[in-house]
């Protein structure tokens, strides 16, 4: 596995990265949460631009980065806006999607940024590309929100990410059994084997180990909520730093 760097971050090496979204619907709100989190000294802070009320303003959008990046100059900064079909707060065309994204990028001002592989291939390439020309990381990802599909679907899809050039493929699955949890640490754990730094969980309460354990099956970075969670099953930053403490202690 190829270690990534961001900033002081090594996502790839030791204990798995703890990331925190910050989800406020106004400038105010957002500005709190930072405050608020910037405390919990968390590895990666991710925006959730999706929640944010004025997303679809561009000159808003960078505003709002600058802002951000202004209270927290030394913590990687990952952009995420999740798609409503993918579990986001505020539906978008596709078109717009991209055209956020490319807006984002141009800013240079975040490290990271999440790209949905489930979207436009043409666009995405070329964004992904873009990505890259601007020395930024980018997070290729799937959500499924109602189950979890085979293994052999999950690791195609993990596999499909790494071959359109993402630095970090990532899946997020909602168990409905314990064999569901099972499936998605057996596909992280093959995925771990075969070189790939990916980020993988298990939503809910029944996908909770999911977020504790990999360092051991082989997942680089998990979700912790801040003042609010961004997807079901996240728990404190705390409570997640010291159950990672004690495996890593005896791993």
């Amino acid at each position: 596995m190829k270690p990534i760097k961001v900033k002081h971050i090594t996502i790839g090496e030791g204990i798995p990265k703890i990331i925190v979204p910050i989800m406020g619907y106004s400038e105010c709100e957002l500005l709190e949460e930072i405050a608020y989190i910037k405390e919990l000294n968390p590895d990666i802070i991710e925006w959730r631009a999706d929640a944010f009320k004025r997303v679809a303003d561009y000159a808003a959008v960078g505003h709002m980065l600058s802002l951000i990046r202004e209270k927290v100059p030394n913590t990687p900064l990952l952009f995420t806006f999740r798609t409503e079909q993918e579990g986001g707060n505020c539906p978008m065309s596709l078109v717009d999607y991209f055209n956020l994204i490319k807006v984002v990028l141009d800013t240079k001002r975040i490290e990271l940024i999440d790209m949905e592989l489930l979207t436009d291939e043409t666009m995405l390439r070329e964004m992904m590309n873009h990505a890259k020309q601007k020395g930024i990381k980018v997070i290729l990802s799937n959500h499924e929100f109602t189950h979890t599909p085979a293994k052999e679907t999950l690791l195609f899809r993990l596999q499909k990410m790494a071959s359109l050039g993402a630095d970090i493929p990532k899946v997020a699955v909602m168990p409905q059994t314990v064999k569901d949890l099972l499936t998605l640490l057996d596909v992280t754990q093959e995925a771990k084997e075969s070189g790939l730094p990916v980020i993988t969980m298990a939503m809910g309460k029944l996908g909770l180990l999911s977020r504790l354990s990999g360092e051991i099956f082989g997942s680089v970075a998990t979700f912790a909520a801040g003042k609010h969670q961004s997807a079901p099953g996240q728990i404190s930053v705390s409570q997640l730093r010291e159950v990672q403490d004690i495996i890593h202690q005896h791993s």
